[in-house]
């Protein structure tokens, strides 16, 4: 904090800790505001409280009196001014209170200094030690049997950004009254000082409209509402110190100390056509697509983005090369712009107007590749003439070089964001960025044992550990799981060669390299994750939460479908309703009704947020509107 800043301290007794600051401060300019609730004789009746406020006022700080602290937005004396700065030192309801009554007034407090708060302003809260109920204390009492500090702020959008030992040492004259309501003291030993800051707001989730070209024709779709924070983000420029790109850079320099890697520059679809999926994209799995229907001419100017309606669909439909047995199918699985596929067959390599996010690089690499072939050829017909005047040194020299490369030309890679439709879980990304890598090796270079010792030495220090499996390599890591993948895509055209592509998780490496909490962090637009990494910090060097402690909320969700239900649809309706706040959805009971051909589900839902403050009452709000929209979305009745 500047030291020129504005300080507001309330709850005070002798006035002993303002009067503290002032002099520490005397000569920094900062301006001080001590408030208590008392009246001022009652005030002054407190030992020494005549001579701190003396000192405050001449130090130039201002003493208020009867300024109750929960309702400071109501003061007239504080009306129109904001302040860097609130200091609440060991709050406490007076006389015998339990916890909580004094959880009710840490909420209050914070729900009131808010309103006298500057955007980038801290408020201090000092407790003894076990009050607070976070780690920090220790010991750490029962959640119930605590004051639950973290969560009363989260009620005032307030996140818990640092804990520090209280400093007594600064504050020798600093004298703490109000135990019980007496001129006793607090327990100062092992107190801690709990700093908070403002939270960004949630944004709601929206559907996002794309336009793109896609095999040489201009189409618009639209990108579902709960994968709209996960696009356009640019993460991966050359500009970029985002976490994913210093793993990518550190992962490319790496591996070009045996191989020359060209990465390309030339951007690609998020969408891709069907039968791509049937070429060109190893072990991906069907039912995890994102499948994209196109919006009709009709309705792409509809800047509302407003959900398609049944005839719209219908409309959209009769765009497709489809039987219609085949649309009466989709049809009845469209949820917005998304086709759940868990039950749909399609074949892939038949249908060349069924679309969808594309699940992986593999389809745009194959594109490349072509397109590197022709240009290939291209220069090879220039260079004829100038390959008959090189000398038979020069061409020692060009053959030994290509041999340093263990009989590689290079690794052609590309990164960016891919896609997978899958259910709510603590390690299921719906999208993340797939850095891919190809290159044609000897196949008497044991090309897989090449790529998993030079993989392993740059992960290993990170806990990442090369398996072997049929076809290729899987890089696992605890506890996330499958981080990377070696495997042969397809022959070459030169005998004795073969084609091996590297597939990384970029998300889930930067958690493990910075040591995240969470891999939704990586998609926080709050400042204070990014600034961490504006110096281009050291791979290792731990993540410094600015959420610390947040609390998790459980709550359970039970309604009736009818004999149909596609999960996946339910799961997506979870991310956009909670703002990506759950982070697991487990199915704890099912029931067949008898008689009405209904069957009964009850999930158990978890939301925990390392970005957001996140209150028990945010929490209950976001499920209400889960519940809402499963009721006029997917037609449930909720019990």
């Amino acid at each position: 904090m500047s030291p020129s800043r504005s300080i507001l301290m309330v709850g005070e007794g002798n006035f002993s800790f303002s009067a503290s600051v002032c002099k520490l401060r005397s000569e920094a300019g900062s301006s001080i505001t001590a408030t208590c609730l008392q009246r001022q004789e009652e005030a002054l009746r407190h030992e020494g409280a005549a001579s701190n406020i003396q000192t405050i006022r001449d130090s130039g700080g201002t003493v208020l009196f009867e300024v109750d602290c929960t309702k400071l937005g109501e003061c007239a004396s504080l009306q129109g001014r904001v302040f860097d700065r609130v200091v609440f030192n060991f709050p406490h309801c007076g006389r015998k209170s339990g916890v909580k009554k004094n959880r009710e007034l840490l909420k209050n407090f914070f729900l009131s200094c808010v309103q006298v708060l500057a955007e980038d302003g801290e408020v201090h809260v000092s407790l003894c030690n076990g009050q607070g109920g976070t780690p920090a204390d220790q010991p750490k009492r029962e959640w119930h049997n605590s004051w639950q500090v973290a969560a009363m702020a989260a009620e005032a959008h307030l996140i818990l950004s640092a804990v520090h030992h209280f400093d007594s040492e600064n504050h020798q004259n600093y004298k703490c009254t109000g135990y019980r309501s007496q001129d006793k003291g607090f327990h100062v030993e092992k107190a801690l000082l709990h700093v908070f800051t403002r939270s960004l707001p949630y944004t709601s989730a929206h559907i996002v409209e794309v336009e793109e070209i896609i095999e040489g024709e201009k189409v618009h779709y639209n990108i579902p509402a709960e994968l709209s924070d996960y696009v356009f983000r640019r993460f991966l420029c050359s500009e970029s110190v985002h976490p994913v790109k210093l793993v990518q850079d550190f992962l490319l320099e790496g591996l070009e100390e045996n191989w020359p890697v060209s990465m390309t520059t030339e951007s690609v679809s998020f969408l891709i056509v069907a039968k791509q999926l049937q070429t060109g994209c190893y072990g991906t799995d069907i039912t995890q697509c994102y499948w994209i229907h196109l919006l009709h001419k009709d309705f792409t100017a509809d800047t509302e983005r407003k959900d398609p309606s049944c005839s719209d669909i219908q409309e959209a439909l009769s765009g497709l090369s489809v039987t219609s047995d085949k649309v009466d199918r989709i049809r009845s699985k469209v949820d917005e712009n998304v086709w759940c596929v868990s039950s749909l067959d399609i074949d892939l390599e038949a249908e060349s107007d069924l679309h969808m996010l594309r699940p992986c690089l593999l389809p745009q690499m194959k594109k490349l590749l072509i397109k590197q072939k022709e240009l290939n050829n291209s220069a090879e017909l220039q260079d004829e003439s100038a390959e008959s005047n090189t000398s038979a040194e020069d061409k020692r020299n060009k053959d030994e070089a290509c041999g340093d490369c263990n009989g590689v030309t290079s690794l052609l890679g590309t990164s960016g964001v891919v896609f997978r439709n899958v259910s709510v879980s603590l390690w299921a990304l719906p999208a993340f960025h797939e850095l891919l890598l190809r290159g044609v090796f000897p196949s008497e270079s044991e090309p897989f044992k090449l790529l998993g010792h030079k993989l392993e030495s740059l992960l290993a220090p990170y806990g990442v550990s090369v398996v072997t499996k049929e076809g290729g390599l899987h890089l696992m890591a605890q506890p996330m799981g499958l981080v990377g993948e070696v495997f042969t895509t397809s022959a070459s055209d030169n005998n004795g060669h073969v084609n091996i592509s590297i597939s990384l998780n970029l998300d889930l490496l930067a958690v493990l390299l910075f040591s995240l909490p969470d891999w939704r962090l990586l998609w926080s637009h709050d400042q204070r994750f990014s600034k961490q990494f504006s110096v281009r910090p050291p791979l290792g060097t731990p993540f410094r939460p600015f959420c610390l402690f947040p609390e998790p909320f459980s709550f359970d969700i039970s309604f009736w479908t009818g004999p149909t239900w596609e999960e996946k649809r339910f799961h997506a309706a979870v991310r956009e309703a909670s703002h990506g706040t759950v982070e697991q959805v487990k199915l704890i009971d099912t029931f067949s009704h008898p008689d009405l051909s209904q069957i009964s589900y009850c999930y158990r839902l978890i939301y925990h947020s390392h970005t957001h403050a996140l209150s028990h009452t945010q929490a209950l709000q976001f499920h209400k509107q889960l519940e809402s929209l499963l009721s006029t979305r997917l037609q449930v009745t909720i019990r």
